[in-house]
């Protein structure tokens, strides 16, 4: 049994919490932390565990054997990091830090340690239908890919109030991450174009926003985000191949023909529309924890990667041009 602290009880802890107490028979959540003690008074009152009030403690605790790190961006790093020297496993959502300075502490502390145990939450590499326009690419069922089509699409932004970096280094990060994973190639330019924004965003963000990536191999990616588009949450990739293309499937939805029109749901936001691949994402943790054995898992330097991409766009929109993604060499460790 795997016994788990969760640092962070807004919305994405408080959903771990109950996929590991509904969903999981193997692991189980001993305590919870929050900056708000009434947040997580909540949620252990809910489920009948233990609330720390410092998270060190929580991370230090003998009957926490791994750590969930779900807060606020800018902490990912400091949790992150002292677990890491606690020798403990810990699962961080993504961006793995704010910065890719951040990113890149984190991976000497890994290094440091000797030993993989941090694992990031891509959880689109858990989607059934990303997981089959993988096995298509993998498999040469279009030939070499030649470009990547992707749209990103939020009905509208929650929480803090939402700016243009946090567009790129808080949600473009699932599309740096993902169109990677899918062409197995690295990032080598960046371009950021902003398009006329709508009259719905906050006065510090332009939104829509279009990222141009070319990969080393030259892959073309042109992908979009778009914090308000007030109809629901959307996500599309399609990988276009010599051979020909293959795309992400929409939800398997019912189809309702009725009053003149032909329609079906397009989910409100990300919670339901990846449920299953974060429930996925969640059990192949547990797993790979309990077997010591990260080697399948996003890593550290995937969360860099990722980092230095959103830099580079940042940059790119500050000069209007086209950047150069330079990463350092790849440890050796992540290999």
């Amino acid at each position: 049994m795997l016994r788990v602290g969760v640092i962070g009880t807004g919305g994405i802890g408080r959903a771990h919490v109950e996929r590991i107490a509904t969903c999981i028979p193997d692991a189980k959540v001993v305590a919870v932390n929050d900056i708000s003690e009434e947040s997580a008074l909540a949620v252990a009152g809910q489920y009948g565990i233990r609330c720390e009030k410092d998270p060190h403690a929580l991370i230090g605790a003998e009957d926490v054997d791994a750590v969930i790190v779900t807060t606020w961006d800018r902490t990912h790093e400091e949790f992150v990091v002292s677990a890491i020297r606690e020798g403990k496993h810990v699962f961080c959502e993504k961006p793995l830090s704010n910065t890719s300075q951040g990113c890149r502490n984190i991976m000497d502390a890994e290094i440091a340690g000797g030993k993989r145990l941090l694992m990031v939450g891509f959880m689109r590499r858990y989607d059934k239908g990303y997981r089959q326009m993988k096995a298509a690419i993998e498999a040469q069922k279009l030939g070499e890919p030649l470009l990547v089509h992707a749209q990103h699409r939020n009905a509208a932004p929650t929480g803090e109030k939402h700016t243009t970096e946090m567009s790129v280094n808080g949600a473009l990060v699932h599309e740096f991450d993902i169109t990677r994973w899918l062409v197995n190639d690295e990032y080598e330019t960046a371009q950021l174009i902003c398009p006329k924004s709508t009259k719905n965003a906050d006065e510090d963000l332009i939104d829509p926003q279009m990222v141009i990536l070319r990969t080393k191999s030259g892959i073309h990616i042109d992908l979009e985000i778009y914090m308000n588009c007030r109809y629901g949450y959307d996500i599309q990739c399609e990988v276009v191949g010599e051979e020909g293309t293959v795309r992400l499937p929409d939800p398997a939805n019912a189809i309702f023909r009725k009053d003149g029109g032909r329609t079906y749901e397009i989910y409100s936001g990300w919670a339901k529309r990846f449920e299953e691949a974060y429930e996925t994402e969640m059990k192949e943790w547990v797993k790979c924890v309990l077997k010591d054995d990260l080697s399948e898992c996003p890593t550290a330097w995937d969360g860099y990667v990722t980092a230095v991409v959103a830099e580079a766009c940042t940059k790119a929109r500050l000069t209007e041009g086209t950047v150069r993604i330079d990463l350092i060499e790849k440890p050796e460790f992540y290999n």
